[in-house]
C-alpha cells in the first residue's frame, strides 16, 4: 500500500468504512462510534491526537486478516462526542474502557496497539482492564515523563486562503510533524488530516509530555512492546531512554525502529507495522 496514489481520497476511505461495520456505544459523554472488520481474537486500536480511526487507515484490512478489528473515536474526535471539560488522561481512559466493556464484556480478552496520545490512553486503558489486556503495542508513545522535543516551527493558516493554500499548509506541517519522507504526505494523508483537525474537539494540552503512560504501566499485566519511526519529531530525541523506561516495567519488552519513518509510522511505514503486529500478536500470552 505505501506509494499508492490516491486520486480520491475519501472515496478511498468510504469504501474501506464500509468493508466493516460502525458501532456506537453509549458512555458518560453520549455517543462513541467505532469501526468493526474481520473476526477472530479482538485487537482495539486508538488513534494520536487530533485524529480518529482514520489514523489507522493502512492497518486495519490486513490486520482483519486474523483478528476482529475494532478502530475508536476516541470521545472528542471523529464522529464521537465530546466530553465535558476539563479534558484529562484519566478521563478519557474511563471512557474509552467504558465503551469497550459495553463492545466486549467481561471476561473477554483482547489486545489493544495505541499510537501517539493513543498509546498513553491504551495504557491507562489496560491498567483499568488488568489481566484482559493481553498485549500492548505501543507507538510513539508519549506520556513517559521524559523531555519535550524542542518545538517546531509550523505554517500557519490564514483568513481567505484558498483550498490548494490550505492544502500546502496542512501537507508542509505534516512533513515538520508527523511524516519522515516527502511521498508521504499523499493526497490520502492530506486529507486525513484536514478531516481530523477539523472534527478534533479533545483538548490534549499537556497530556502527550506528562508522565501519565509511566505511572499506568505499573498497574498493566499486558506483554509490551513498542514501535517508532527513526525520525519521530516527537520521541525521537529519546528513543533509548524510552526503550529504558518501558523495558523496566516488562523484561521481556520487545522494540522496533523502522528507518526511515516519522512519527505517524503506522501510515508512513504501514507495511512494517502491520508485519510487527501480526507477528507480536500470534505470540501467546503471558
Amino acid at each position: 500500500m505505501r506509494g499508492e496514489p490516491v486520486k480520491d481520497p475519501r472515496s478511498r476511505v468510504a469504501r474501506i468504512e464500509a468493508l466493516g461495520a460502525r458501532l456506537v456505544t453509549a458512555v458518560a459523554c453520549g455517543d462513541m462510534v467505532w469501526r468493526a472488520w474481520g473476526e477472530g481474537p479482538p485487537l482495539v486500536l486508538l488513534h494520536g491526537a487530533s485524529g480518529s480511526w482514520t489514523h489507522w487507515i493502512r492497518n486495519v484490512l490486513p490486520l482483519a486478516e486474523r483478528h476482529r478489528v475494532l478502530a475508536a473515536d476516541m470521545p472528542g474526535y471523529g464522529d464521537s462526542d465530546a466530553p465535558s471539560e476539563p479534558h484529562t488522561a484519566q478521563a478519557l481512559a474511563d471512557l474509552v474502557a467504558a465503551g469497550l466493556e459495553r463492545l466486549l464484556p467481561a471476561p473477554a480478552r483482547l489486545d489493544l496497539a495505541g499510537f501517539s496520545m493513543g498509546a498513553i490512553i491504551g495504557g491507562l486503558v489496560a491498567a483499568r482492564l488488568g489481566a484482559r489486556v493481553r498485549r500492548l503495542v505501543l507507538l510513539g508513545p508519549g506520556g513517559l515523563g521524559l523531555e519535550p522535543a524542542p518545538p517546531r516551527a509550523l505554517l500557519r493558516l490564514e483568513p481567505g486562503m484558498g483550498p490548494e493554500a490550505v492544502r500546502h499548509v496542512h501537507r508542509q506541517n505534516l512533513l515538520t510533524l508527523m511524516l519522515a519522507r516527502p511521498e508521504s504526505a499523499d493526497e490520502l494523508a492530506v486529507t486525513l488530516q484536514i478531516d481530523n483537525v477539523t472534527r478534533s474537539r479533545f483538548r490534549s494540552g499537556t497530556i502527550p509530555i506528562s508522565d501519565a503512560l509511566r505511572r499506568a504501566l505499573a498497574h498493566v499485566r499486558a506483554r509490551l512492546a513498542g514501535i517508532w519511526g527513526g525520525h519521530d519529531a516527537f520521541t525521537g530525541h529519546h528513543l533509548a531512554e524510552s526503550r529504558r523506561v518501558l523495558a523496566g516495567f516488562d523484561p521481556a519488552f520487545e522494540a522496533h525502529v523502522i528507518e526511515p519513518a516519522g512519527h505517524w509510522v503506522n501510515y508512513e511505514a504501514g507495511d512494517e507495522v502491520n508485519a510487527l503486529l501480526a507477528e507480536w500478536l500470534a505470540r501467546p500470552a503471558r
